[in-house]
């Protein structure tokens, strides 16, 4: 819902913006403006001088101005932010072989595919993310692995025993993964 809201919003702002510098080159071009337009023809000004210098004497009034168009300049960057960020997958589509389907926490997908990972051999530690949609889940995997394992063999172990695991689990036609290795640092110890 809240994608759709976002899409929605940043359409009806885009075409109004678009609709508006379209109209303000349109005049510029010498296109003759509605009687109604805020401009009368090419060489007319956005705020005249009387318009503009209307609100000096007060004290108030840049500082005003200032704050709130630094207000809508952070409230923009806000929100384009959380429209571009990737978002963890909230719940998994499961194919229950009924024709309907259930729905899975990715939360409790991400754990318990993060701990069947831990436990492979020589894998310190594992991390994993869920993105993509609910039907069709990507999966970001990190694993820790341990000095003396081979990273061909511990990437062959996790696609063929906890990959295929949560795939087959969640009736998934595919689970796709970015897995990224990497090694254990240990500190170096004093020995007596």
């Amino acid at each position: 819902m809240l994608r759709i809201v976002n899409r929605v919003l940043i359409g009806i702002i885009g075409l109004a913006l678009v609709a508006l510098g379209g109209s303000v080159l349109a005049v510029g071009l010498g296109v003759r403006p509605p009687s109604w337009w805020i401009h009368d023809g090419r060489h007319d000004v956005l705020l005249s001088d009387a318009e503009r210098t209307r609100w000096r004497d007060h004290g108030w009034w840049w500082p005003t101005v200032i704050a709130v168009l630094a207000v809508l300049v952070l409230l923009a960057l806000w929100w384009l932010a959380a429209v571009l960020r990737r978002r963890r997958l909230t719940e998994v589509l499961v194919d229950t072989g009924d024709g309907q389907g259930a729905l899975l926490r990715g939360r409790a997908l991400e754990g318990v595919l993060a701990a069947e990972a831990g436990q492979l051999d020589g894998v310190d530690h594992a991390q994993v993310l869920l993105t993509g949609r609910r039907g069709t889940p990507e999966a970001r995997v990190q694993l820790l692995l341990e000095p003396h394992v081979d990273p061909g063999h511990a990437l062959h172990l996790l696609t063929a025993e906890a990959l295929a695991h949560a795939r087959d689990s969640a009736g998934l036609a595919a689970l796709p993964a970015e897995v990224r290795l990497r090694g254990v640092k240990h500190r170096a110890e004093r020995v007596s």
